[in-house]
């Protein structure tokens, strides 16, 4: 049985990898949390990690009195982070930090040479290029944990030696406000925004899938993982949630994985891949699912999918520009501080401004995504 590490195993992701964990059987070798003692110490018990890490460092001084009877070593800051990855015999690690905090160590995992579940699209949006060639030097294999790229990964495993893949297809509920006018969308407040008609996830994901930039992440991602030009991902909006995308080969065959809406699904085969072992998830019933509709996304009333497209087009510094702008974006919606249809007018405007860099290094982009958050909270304040 495979030997795991979860990064942010209190997030969304982190709780779900911990559910797939309990059913399998598994334990956890080392486990990793930003600030939340409670549900960290209740992981140790549950779990009995050899390691367990907290980023706020006061965080961890709590932590260590609390878990004082266990045999669980505890780590501090961004350096215990490190010295985690570094130290634990692990074979597969899950990545559920949330934003750019999870790059490094992202980039630790891979130059151990061991498999990551990457459920961080941040890093490979702003890093991918240099995480792919990591990767690759260190024999490291990047499984997708996102639904949509945990669905073409498993439908490409039919895919001839030479691959020949002609399109892959990332499916969309469309959000909240499917089918709403840009009228309508002057008025939505957080509360709104957060009610997601499928899928329970974090406030900051749920918001991105309101406006859609979600998706635009997903075809930046998309790019970075498969190795295709953004003119050959494509987006269909489906409103059931049951498939969760399809892949079109030259043949022009196409393949669709279907489940029910849980990130289960893709978590744990992420963590038995090559196999596959019964899950917590129910069974899909089609005969209740009934019918099955689909629709070409509105980029007029929700034009996020295309700033992203043109970010990655140009690449280099721009897809960068576009995650750091719109978590600050986010931010400030949901404590009310802009409009809902601002969170992208806010991240063109830090893309217009923003000189391009081409074949950034790890500094650079560091150094820009730090720039543009600045840059973007003096624009809001602003407003």
């Amino acid at each position: 049985m495979k030997r795991i590490l979860i990064l942010g195993s209190t997030g969304s992701i982190g709780r779900q990898t911990v559910s797939v964990l309990e059913n399998l059987g598994l334990n956890a070798v080392g486990l990793s949390a930003n600030s939340d003692v409670d549900r960290l110490e209740e992981q140790i018990r549950a779990l009995k990690p050899t390691f367990a890490v907290m980023t706020d460092e006061a965080a961890a001084e709590a932590l260590k009195q609390r878990v004082q009877d266990t045999e669980t070593v505890v780590f501090a800051g961004t350096d215990g982070l490190v010295k985690m990855i570094r130290e634990a015999e692990f074979d597969v690690a899950v990545n559920g930090i949330v934003g750019m905090a999870g790059t490094l160590p992202f980039l630790e995992v891979i130059r151990k040479g061991k498999d990551i579940a990457v459920a961080n699209k941040e890093s490979l949006v702003t890093a991918g290029n240099i995480i792919k060639a990591e990767a690759k030097k260190h024999g490291a294999r990047i499984l997708p944990v996102d639904s949509e790229h945990s669905a073409v990964f498993q439908c490409l495993q039919a895919a001839p030696p030479r691959r020949r893949l002609n399109k892959i297809l990332l499916t969309c509920s469309g959000g909240p406000f499917f089918g709403q006018t840009k009228e309508q969308l002057a008025a939505v407040t957080p509360e709104m925004a957060l009610r997601h008609p499928s899928w329970k996830m974090g406030a900051k994901i749920t918001v991105d899938c309101a406006t859609m930039m979600n998706k635009g992440l997903e075809i930046m991602e998309a790019v970075r993982l498969f190795d295709l030009p953004e003119d050959r991902v494509e987006v269909l909006i489906h409103r059931e949630s049951i498939i969760h995308s399809l892949v079109e080969f030259e043949d022009h065959s196409v393949l669709a994985q279907l489940g029910l809406p849980d990130m289960r699904i893709a978590i744990q085969y992420a963590l038995t891949y090559p196999d596959r072992l019964p899950s917590p998830v129910g069974g899909l019933d089609l005969t209740t699912v009934s019918s099955l509709h689909f629709h070409q996304p509105d980029t007029c009333v929700f034009p996020a999918t295309e700033l992203c497209r043109q970010a990655i087009r140009e690449d280099g510094i721009y897809p960068t520009v576009v995650n750091a702008a719109n978590e600050v974006a986010v931010n400030a919606f949901l404590n009310k501080r802009i409009s809902f249809p601002a969170i992208v007018d806010v991240v063109r405007r830090q893309m217009e401004q923003t000189v391009q860099v081409s074949n950034p290094d790890l500094e650079t982009i560091f150094e820009t995504d730090r720039q543009v958050r600045a840059n973007t909270e003096t624009f809001i304040s602003t407003l």
